[in-house]
């Protein structure tokens, strides 16, 4: 671990706690001026420290998380980044000062955050009205969807909803555990039919699920696969068995409406998929094998979608899996899907980088490819991709596709099974990637699209840099 300096975080603990210097010097069994030079910055703060802290005042060490910092740096730094002149260069703020900022006082770095948010709301309203700056003009800035809101209450909570989690496995341990995914199904329907009095049909329907309350009817499309049906049949027990923790949950972030109702179904299909996949048999099951996707999928009778969507979230306290990054893309590249235990930012403000192993999953679907990728600020990743088919139809019909990628810090890679034949040690073996062209500062990438943003090039200064996205 390096030196860190987190007297501001240590400060507002204590505070926090009702305690003097003296008190928690008393309680960490340090001398009171320890305490002081710590909280002034004077000293670092040590594993050791730590330690007692967890110990003694039952800390999570997620409070002093690098993680943490290196989330809320990106974020600041992508806001910089769409704020900054490019003729003025200068103004831009040093990267340094934001570092300090995330370190040494997170909950300000948050608030910068929601408002820069409200910024961009107001931006957004104003241009609907034919006030606000015209398209190219400097500083201009997409509002942030009823999807980002939802992304980021997400975010936010390390992509892991401890009290729906914990509901949905105790309903798990209730049915008990199913052979496969067509034996939970039978469960479910049962569980339906007996706590709810709901019954479940099964029609040709173009919806997936519908819930017809008057008639305590609950219609399922034949299309579904075992494992497709058990997961509506979860979703729909989540608004009837945890609707007002949901409800509690979307009453605690200051949702637009339009992302309050997103923000239900997301934490609906949480439950849905903690149901399926229960966390300690899941975490359990993922150890063992690895982390072994198909395996898992063939295991638990779900799709590799889903396995990697639950990996994601296994952040409970007292028993973390891997912090996992998951996303999905299709091949204009949106992503669909985006959901993050790590520190790992992808950029709002111009997609991705082409050089990321996800996209070249679709031209060879059905394989799972690896990358070690490495970021401009020097961390490096493991990358699993893999490309899903999903036929809609009959002859003629265009199938749905997405890339499903899912990654995790490279230091955790050899708990991986992916992580075989790989050479994890040599930065020459990673590749170069970034959070997007208008966010990534690498020089002479033959892949950029655009300059960076806050940046004004020059073909005489910086011909190399220039000549990928003019000379097309």
């Amino acid at each position: 671990m390096r030196k860190t300096f987190l007297g501001v975080k240590l400060k507002t603990l204590r505070e926090q706690r009702g305690l003097t210097q003296a008190a928690l010097a008393q309680a960490l069994k340090l001398s009171p001026s320890y305490v002081n030079q710590l909280e002034n910055n004077e000293r670092p703060l040590s594993v050791a420290v730590l330690l007692r802290l967890q110990s003694a005042l039952g800390v999570d060490l997620q409070f002093f998380s690098e993680d943490d910092e290196a989330r809320l740096f990106a974020q600041l730094h992508e806001i910089v980044a769409e704020t900054a002149l490019p003729a003025a260069p200068e103004a831009r703020v040093p990267d340094a000062e934001l570092r300090t900022l995330v370190q040494q006082m997170p909950a300000l770095s948050q608030l910068l955050l929601r408002l820069h948010g409200r910024a961009r709301g107001a931006e957004q309203r104003l241009a609907s009205l034919g006030l606000g700056e015209r398209d190219g003009d400097a500083g201009s800035a997409a509002s942030l969807g009823p999807h980002e809101e939802v992304r980021d209450f997400f975010y936010a909570q390390h992509n892991h909803i401890d009290t729906l989690d914990r509901a949905a496995e105790a309903l798990s341990a209730r049915l008990g555990a199913a052979d496969h995914a067509q034996d939970l199904t039978r469960r479910l329907e049962a569980h339906l039919l007996a706590a709810h009095r709901i019954q479940v049909q099964q029609l040709p329907e173009e919806r997936l699920r519908r819930f017809e309350p008057a008639q305590r009817l609950l219609l399922l499309s034949d299309a579904l696969t075992p494992g497709q049906a058990a997961f509506q049949l979860a979703t729909q027990l989540a608004y009837l068995e945890a609707g007002a923790e949901i409800a509690r949950l979307v009453g605690t972030a200051p949702f637009s409406a339009e992302a309050a109702s997103l923000a239900r179904i997301g934490l609906a299909s949480y439950f849905a998929g903690a149901l399926l996949l229960p966390y300690g048999r899941f975490l359990a099951a993922a150890q063992e094998l690895r982390y072994d996707i198909a395996l898992l999928a063939k295991r638990f009778g779900v799709s590799f979608e889903t396995v990697c969507h639950r990996l994601s979230t296994l952040q409970r306290r007292e028993a973390r899996g891997l912090p996992f990054f998951f996303v999905r893309v299709d091949r204009a590249g949106n992503i669909s899907k985006r959901q993050s235990a790590t520190d790992f930012h992808f950029s709002r403000s111009g997609g991705t980088c082409p050089l990321w192993n996800v996209y070249e999953a679709f031209a060879q679907p059905g394989r799972v490819l690896t990358q070690v990728a490495r970021m401009p600020d020097g961390r490096s990743y493991l990358w699993i991709a893999h490309c899903e088919l999903r036929p809609t139809g009959g002859y003629g019909a265009p199938a749905r596709e997405f890339a499903i990628g899912l990654g995790c810090d490279l230091r955790h890679a050899e708990q991986l099974v992916y992580a075989k034949g790989l050479d994890l040690a040599s930065p020459d073996s990673a590749t170069p990637i970034g959070p997007g062209c208008k966010l990534c500062e690498r020089e002479g990438c033959a892949q950029r699209a655009f300059p960076p943003l806050g940046k004004q090039l020059s073909i005489d200064e910086n011909e190399r840099s220039a000549e990928p996205y003019l000379a097309r």
